[in-house]
């Protein structure tokens, strides 16, 4: 009997004997890195002159792997080895697509510190933030796995006199998978897992800054005995491969995280119908943010900067759900400043392969340098309470920075950095605070710490984001307890790890009998 399921437990690295499985994790990786890794279609694995070489942000002099390089005749091949391959994979029965996936997180688990071990050097999360990461990919495996048994079972109909009526759910063919670097092995084996438990094959594009362990998940779901072609490894560009995949005919789906840009146009290349195309692709989406916590003047200030801190810097503030405004309403605004200065002094910024770092590097040097360049932007728009400063001699460091006394309508107060960067707004009543939070074309996460029931109680009728919390920080969704994603630019509130989500690469069939 399959037990329910339950989210997998984060380590604690406060102990000495987890510390000591990490740091030997850390040294197996280091003892591999610049290796090269190949492309896997139909299960063969395809070397090829070009290469992706993936870099470590914290020592961005040192490779850590070199992995084959797509073009569009390999893209090719690989969507049709993914079409070909459905024809079989659709038949399997979904218990057993499901323990394809109960394996896969077996292995995982076995593997965890490994895992963890690669990202803190290719992504350069720290161990924290790679550890949860790790855990979010097997509650992925463990959830999907279940629902889909679920949807399995008849579903609810209302009875009619003389008929037997049913209705179940089938796959929809084949689907384009684009993750983002940002949560490597989470956001990557959840969408990719998704689809595929449903009864779909797949073609699963790497992000290029994150290639290698991504390469590991495949290592994971070989050895799970996946059937070869359900999923085909394919790392490209987006401009030699990406584009050619999503206006493929033989292409139902795409499953994309990512900036808004991109997702804006992916969704417009998907809408065209290609020569020979027969049905209506559907694009599931989450794309960013630009989320806001209010401090209202009633609550426990200690608590709320902690959580904002927390939100705002927990990987180098890359992650779409972050904190990149902080609203502050009233009498709180200068309390509110005071700690939050005293407290992000406090934060420790350096290689994150080094325990007890808070801020790591950000991904790469086009990211340093754009967010560099919003902080200028931020000299002029506000005034500078911490941090500021950054380094990219050796990784790619940015230290943990707020600007007060921002115009809600700043450029820093609206578009999306991606990094380490707090912009902090005064608003005059509780009202207001919403009003400004509400004011931007994202709408993923939002956060109020609040005692004032009437407040909260307004902010879950108003507030308008697809995962909102109350007096606890805006990150850190965990799978089947918070569903993921967003409204308006955010993306197509998919709600990844919710229990609709598989709905989302299947279509209903109604069958009526009239005996």
């Amino acid at each position: 009997m399959l037990i329910p399921f339950a989210n997998e437990p984060l380590t604690d690295f406060t102990r000495e004997e987890n510390r000591k499985k990490m740091k030997e994790a850390l040294q197996k990786v280091k003892s591999r890195l610049g290796r090269e890794y190949p492309l896997i279609i139909g299960g063969k694995q395809i070397y090829t002159e070009e290469k992706i070489v993936s870099y470590n942000p914290s020592c961005h002099s040192e490779a850590v792997g070199r992995v084959s390089r797509a073009d569009r005749a390999l893209a090719q091949r690989a969507v049709e080895t993914a079409a070909e391959a459905f024809l079989s994979w659709r038949q399997v029965p979904p218990e057993a697509r499901a323990r394809y996936l109960f394996k896969a997180a077996a292995i995982m688990r076995k593997r965890k510190h490994e895992l963890s071990a690669w990202m803190v050097l290719e992504a350069g999360k720290n161990w924290a933030e790679a550890d949860a990461d790790t855990a979010e990919a097997i509650d992925f495996l463990e959830f999907y796995g279940r629902e889909m048994i679920r949807l399995a079972q008849p579903q609810p109909v209302t009875p009619y006199p003389g008929e037997e009526n049913t209705l179940e759910y089938l796959p929809l063919g084949v689907g384009v998978i684009i993750p983002p670097w940002n949560f490597p092995l989470a956001i990557l084996t959840g969408t990719t897992v998704g689809p595929v438990v449903a009864g779909n094959t797949v073609v699963l594009k790497p992000a290029s800054n994150t290639p290698v362990i991504a390469y590991m998940f495949m290592e994971i779901m070989q050895e799970a005995g996946l059937p070869p072609g359900v999923i085909n490894f394919l790392p490209g560009s987006g401009g030699e491969i990406g584009d050619f995949l999503v206006g493929h005919p033989l292409v139902h789906f795409i499953n994309f995280t990512g900036s808004r840009d991109v997702g804006l146009h992916i969704n417009s290349l998907a809408a065209r119908i290609a020569p020979g195309q027969k049905w209506i692709k559907r694009v599931a989406a989450e794309m960013g943010g630009k989320d806001a916590i209010i401090i209202d003047e009633d609550c426990d200030l200690d608590e709320a900067v902690a959580g904002v801190i927390t939100s705002a810097y927990g990987f180098s503030g890359q992650k779409c759900s972050a904190c990149s405004r902080l609203i502050v309403v009233g009498d709180a605004y200068r309390p509110v400043l005071d700690k939050l200065a005293e407290r992000v002094a406090q934060l420790k910024t350096g290689p994150a392969e080094e325990y007890g770092i808070d801020v790591g590097p950000v991904i790469d040097g086009a990211s340093y340098n754009k967010i560099m360049g919003y902080i200028q932007i931020g000299r002029e728009e506000g005034r500078l309470l911490a941090g500021g400063q950054g380094d990219n001699s050796r990784g790619y460091f940015i230290w943990p920075t707020v600007f007060a006394d921002v115009a809600p309508r700043a450029r820093i107060a609206q578009e999306e950095i991606f990094g380490p960067v707090l912009a902090v707004i005064q608003a005059k009543t509780f009202d207001e605070a919403i009003a400004i939070a509400n004011d931007t074309e994202y709408g993923l996460t939002g956060g109020v710490y609040s005692r004032n029931r009437a407040h909260l109680e307004k902010a879950r009728q108003e507030f308008h984001a697809g995962n909102l919390y109350f007096n606890r920080k805006c990150t850190g969704a965990l799978v089947g307890v918070q569903p993921f994603g967003g409204f308006k630019m955010s993306g197509t509130n998919s709600k990844a790890g919710g229990r609709d989500y598989l709905k989302l690469f299947m279509q209903a069939k109604s069958i009526s009998e009239r005996f």
